[in-house]
This record gives structure tokens, C-alpha cells and sequence, in this order.
């Protein structure tokens, strides 16, 4: 869908729910405290924060025992990036030969891309040389986060949902489908000129990029010695670069690549900005919690650090 058509097509309603599920959710838990306290008590409260939290944020929460069933291992986030690598690569490949050898995707795509815009696939909206360009990009990150989790971040034995593990598996599949939503589909190259937007883009991924990784590798040495390796599991409080800033620079930084997608899309995709509007109430969300987390557990914790947007939020 394109800013001049505002019909939403399925794989819009899809962002635009994810969106407000998510915003309901931050603004539940911003609320909380307020909240009487039989109702923080009660089961579906007590539901409610197992589905949202993971990790650290998790470890506080008392849970009953037969929600501890549905937990599996955080360290399992590596298989979200493995899985997206496997698929966006697959899809970039398809891209690159419907491009260069004229072959169109195969009707199984081509159909499951038809149901998701609701509109035949010929019609669709963006260059094609942005579509290929948010692809390859989508999977550099995909790889980047893949070997962060794998060498870089040190787990400790903290939790998720069988819920959220199953939503993290199908959300890359979902994304690099929504990326061909974002392609006119037309025979042939298609327009192979960069404006300065795409330019800006690429500049922001990179930048966001680089201060997602800094970020991780600071998260990684509270665990690890002089020697580099892992001295403890303890939670401890992060320091440097932006953490100066904020609690989760690191989110900061997935919400930016986002948006420098959309730049690179050249900034004519609808859908791909609900994309970025479920991304920001997802990471203001998980943001939040760890942040409300540090203040809590940590009396001297700097005031003046938001949660995960500098000076914002």
C-alpha cells in the first residue's frame, strides 16, 4: 500500500493490530500502579505479565507452577536470526532471479503474496530496487544478531514463553513476506536510480547498526573478566555509550533500522510504516520493563537515563 491509498490490505490490518495489541499492553503496564491491588493479584494479571516479559524482567515475576511448563530457555533467541537468515536469503535469491533471468516467483508465493495485499500481484507499489536493496539489508542484520547471540551475548538462565518462542519463529518469515508486499512485481529491472532518501538510509542502518552491536558488546562484558571470559550471570548495571543515555540503547537501535528500511523503501510504503509503528510499541514495551526493572532493583540507578529513546521515553 502506497500513502495515496489508504484501504488497508490484510498484511496491513495484521502490523496495525500487532501495533495497537502491543500499545494496549505498554499502556496496561504503565497503568499498573495504579491498578487495585486484588486485580494485580488475580490470575489473568499474572497471565498477562508472563506474556509480556522474558528474560531478566521475568525473574521477578511469581509465577504459578503450571506456567513455568510453557517457559523455554532465552538463549534460544538465536534461532529467531537462523531461521530468518535460511528464509530472507531464499527470498533475496528469488528476487535476484526474477530480476536478472525474468523468471517470476513461484505461484505459491506469488499467491501468499496476493492474500496478503489483497490486490493482484501486479499492482503492487515500490521499486523494485529498493525491494532488493531492504531484503539484503534485512539480511545483514538477520546474520549480524545471528552471531552476536552465538559469540558475542552471554545467556543466563532466563525465560520466555512458549508463546513468544513461537511468535519469534514465524515474525522474520512474516517480515520478509511483507518486504515482496512492498514490490511492484514489474517484468524486467525496474528503475535502478538512488535518490537521497535511499542514500540517508543506508547511513542511518549503518549507524544504527553499529550502535546495536556496541550495545551488545557492552551487555556482554557485566558478565565477562579481563580474560574475556564469563565470570558471572549476574544482572549488573550497564555503563558506557549510550546506556549513559538509556536503559536498552539496543532497542533504541532496532527501532532506527527500522526506520532506515523504510528510508530505503524510499519512504513509500505504508505498509512497511506500520511495520515501524509495531516495532516502537514493541521495544517501548520491553524497554520499560527492564527499565523499571533497574530502578527498582538498583537504589544509586542514574535518573536522568530514559527507557530506550534519549530524552523521550
Amino acid at each position: 500500500m502506497t500513502w495515496s491509498s489508504l484501504s488497508l490490505s490484510l498484511i496491513d490490518t495484521c502490523w496495525l493490530f500487532l501495533a495497537l495489541c502491543f500499545l494496549v499492553a505498554f499502556s496496561v503496564h504503565k497503568a499498573s500502579p495504579q491498578l487495585p491491588g486484588e486485580y494485580r493479584k488475580s490470575s489473568l494479571f499474572t497471565l498477562f505479565q508472563d506474556l509480556i516479559r522474558y528474560g531478566k524482567t521475568k525473574q521477578t515475576l511469581h509465577q504459578a507452577q503450571w506456567l513455568r511448563v510453557f517457559d523455554v530457555p532465552k538463549r534460544w533467541f538465536w534461532h529467531f536470526y537462523a531461521i530468518s537468515v535460511c528464509w530472507n536469503v531464499f527470498l533475496l535469491l528469488l528476487s535476484f532471479n526474477f530480476i536478472y533471468q525474468l523468471q517470476s516467483y513461484p505461484s505459491w508465493l506469488t499467491g501468499m503474496l496476493e492474500i496478503l495485499r489483497s490486490v493482484p500481484s501486479s499492482d503492487g507499489q515500490a521499486p523494485q530496487l529498493s525491494t532488493v536493496l531492504v531484503q539484503l539489508l534485512l539480511c545483514v542484520h538477520s546474520l549480524r544478531r545471528l552471531l552476536e547471540c552465538l559469540f558475542v551475548s552471554v545467556f543466563s538462565d532466563g525465560v520466555m514463553h512458549l508463546v513468544q518462542y513461537l511468535f519469534g519463529l514465524g515474525y522474520y518469515i512474516v517480515l520478509g513476506l511483507t518486504v515482496l508486499c512492498s514490490d511492484h512485481m514489474a517484468k524486467g529491472p525496474g528503475t535502478l536510480l538512488l535518490d537521497w532518501i535511499h542514500v540517508a538510509g543506508f547511513v542511518l542502518f549503518i549507524a544504527a547498526s553499529l550502535l546495536q552491536h556496541q550495545s551488545m558488546i557492552l551487555l556482554a562484558r557485566l558478565r565477562k573478566g579481563k580474560s574475556g571470559r564469563v565470570e558471572t550471570l549476574a544482572h549488573r548495571v550497564p555503563e558506557g555509550g549510550w546506556f549513559e543515555l538509556v536503559s536498552c540503547p539496543h532497542y533504541f537501535a532496532e527501532l532506527l533500522i527500522y526506520i532506515s528500511l523504510g528510508f530505503v523503501l524510499g519512504g513509500l510504503s505504508f505498509t512497511w510504516w506500520l511495520v515501524v509503528l509495531y516495532v516502537l510499541f514493541n521495544q517501548a514495551l520491553a524497554g520499560q520493563l527492564s527499565h523499571d526493572l533497574y530502578i527498582s532493583k538498583y537504589k544509586s540507578y542514574p535518573k536522568h537515563r530514559r527507557a530506550f529513546i534519549p530524552f523521550v521515553l
